[in-house]
């Protein structure tokens, strides 16, 4: 069982795979729900600390560099302004809401990149992140469940 709780663990650690699929993947191994729910939340956040504390560092550097400088200077300079300008306050709930829902590319590792071009505070990035981590995860698991389906089918 400890077999399954690490590979649970370590898919949800994965870049664009993520809880997305380690929660999945818990339900049809018939893993206890709570356990595998809670490794899958911790093994997703793990990364976020570390992914803020240098991404940043990393497009800095990068930024004079003779094939990514431009692109690096962009995301830096233009790109996060204008999505800071577009949600103002309402920034961590954006960054909330795009780690929250389950799709392809939006997920805590995508999100703390974010947070990290926009020069979020590092407090609260973490915290909206946190709070994407755990709606994608309660979404995922209600989809892996079948509660979905089973609402679907009582309304057709």
């Amino acid at each position: 069982m400890i077999t399954k709780y690490l590979i649970v663990f370590l898919i949800s650690m994965v870049p664009l795979i993520e809880l997305r699929g380690a929660i999945p993947y818990a339900v049809a191994f018939h893993i206890p729900t709570l356990p595998a729910y809670l490794i899958a939340v911790i093994g997703n956040m793990l990364p976020v600390p570390v992914i803020f504390l240098f991404a940043r560092k990393v497009l800095v550097w990068g930024c004079d560099k003779k094939y990514i400088g431009k692109f690096f200077t962009w995301c830096l300079e233009k790109g996060g302004e204008k999505l800071k300008a577009k949600a103002g306050r309402g920034l961590p709930l954006a960054l909330l809401l795009f780690v929250g829902i389950p799709l392809p590319g939006t997920g805590a590792w995508t999100g703390t990149l974010a947070a990290s071009i926009l020069d979020m505070d590092f407090k609260t990035s973490v915290l909206a992140i946190m709070g994407g981590v755990l709606l994608a995860s309660v979404i995922m698991l209600l989809a892996s469940s079948g509660v979905f389906g089973a609402i679907g089918a009582l309304l057709a």
